[in-house]
């Protein structure tokens, strides 16, 4: 993608939801056991991209011994139907992680669901590509009364 070299700001017409999700390899000794739930992730992600009707927006990995995931989502209720779908690869993935590590310390795995909607969040971009909400939804410029912080976040959608 090419960097946008201007202040831009992303601006919802409707709520979006952030999902981070992540995991911490607490025993790096243990591979076999941390590896399965660190692959499982990847194929939820490609299950995504081939069906966009399921929600997600966007994503970012970033690596490390804590592993993060950061989503974007149309709603939580799509969040929540793909969690519980019976024909998704979550469900499976959730169940070996139990049947594998469980409560053993090996491996932690945690997620944050945040519903973000108008007057209630703000960003700003310069010299990125679209990145985060930003790759959600249109940018406009962050210029005028979208140049400070306080009156991006109080901003009205009209």
């Amino acid at each position: 993608m090419s960097v946008i070299k201007d202040r831009v700001t992303a601006r919802i017409d409707q709520p979006r939801v952030v999902f981070l999700i992540g995991m911490r390899i607490n025993k790096p000794w243990m591979l076999h056991k941390w590896l399965p739930v660190m692959a499982a992730m990847p194929k939820m992600l490609i299950e995504h991209s081939k069906n966009p009707e399921l929600g997600l927006l966007w994503y970012k990995t970033w690596f490390g011994r804590n592993i993060i995931t950061v989503q974007y989502w149309e709603s939580a209720e799509k969040l929540i139907a793909y969690a519980k779908s019976r024909d998704a690869a979550h469900l499976p993935a959730w169940k070996k992680f139990n049947q594998a590590v469980g409560t053993s310390g090996i491996v932690g795995i945690w997620h944050e669901t945040y519903i973000i909607q108008d007057g209630n969040y703000e960003n700003v971009y310069a010299n990125m590509p679209p990145f985060g909400l930003g790759a959600t939804t249109n940018l406009t410029p962050a210029t005028g009364h979208m140049a400070a912080a306080a009156k991006r976040l109080n901003s009205s959608q009209s």
